[in-house]
């Protein structure tokens, strides 16, 4: 792997939050950080990337306090999307992603209960849906969906990316299925769970959401 000062730098955050759980030698976590940033840099992904990884610790990292285990939260960024394959069924990839956790930091010696946490957290990146109380669980939701309350070109870049990432889907399929994931996404009580983010976040995102909703019901009008 090639060693930018962006990769250091994710390493360097990634050892210290194996080291905090309890994980193993230091040259084992550091393979395993690489083996998990090879993942995150497949070239078929578009948006989860390296870049949404580092943006979702950046969240989680700028809100630490809101945590109640915030390595454990930190080690789930790290896994919640580790297999992404746009191909896959369902919430397949956040299960297969929950099951690579499971098995580097078993692999790493951390602590049953702590591999459980984090298991339990990527699997809420499946619907995020978290029950009221679970501070780690919401700030992990909240960072993976901060891009929705993204500036409108970061958002429409966002939504170009996802785009590439489904180029095997005709376009009038992708268009049916993306609308119905933005249709569930407004349908939720709340995108962001933490009050603090969502008094910041909740509106521009909402308006994000049902700009491309717009956009994507108009371009099924026009190809009609």
């Amino acid at each position: 792997m090639r060693q930018t000062r962006a990769v250091v730098d994710l390493l360097h955050r990634w050892r210290i939050a194996v080291r905090g759980v309890g994980a193993g030698p230091d040259a084992t976590s550091a393979r395993a950080g690489e083996q998990l940033l090879d993942r995150w840099r497949e070239r078929h992904r578009h948006y989860h990337t390296v870049a949404h990884l580092t943006a979702v610790l950046d969240v989680v990292d700028e809100h630490a306090d809101l945590a109640g285990q915030v390595d454990l939260v930190r080690l789930a960024a790290w896994f919640h999307d580790a297999v992404y394959d746009p191909r896959a069924a369902g919430h397949d990839n956040e299960h297969d992603s929950a099951a690579v956790a499971d098995e580097v930091l078993t692999g790493l010696g951390v602590p049953a209960s702590s591999v459980a946490e984090v298991r339990r957290l990527v699997l809420l990146t499946a619907g995020h849906t978290v029950t009221p109380g679970d501070r780690d669980g919401a700030l992990l939701c909240d960072a993976d969906l901060a891009v929705l309350a993204a500036p409108a070109a970061t958002y429409e870049r966002y939504a170009a990316a996802i785009r590439r990432e489904y180029a095997h889907v005709p376009e009038p399929a992708f268009r049916a299925g993306r609308a119905a994931v933005l249709t569930g996404l407004l349908a939720l009580p709340a995108l962001f769970k933490l009050p603090s983010l969502a008094s910041r976040w909740e509106e521009p995102a909402r308006d994000n959401v049902r700009r491309e909703l717009a956009a994507l019901s108009e371009e099924s009008e026009g190809a009609d």
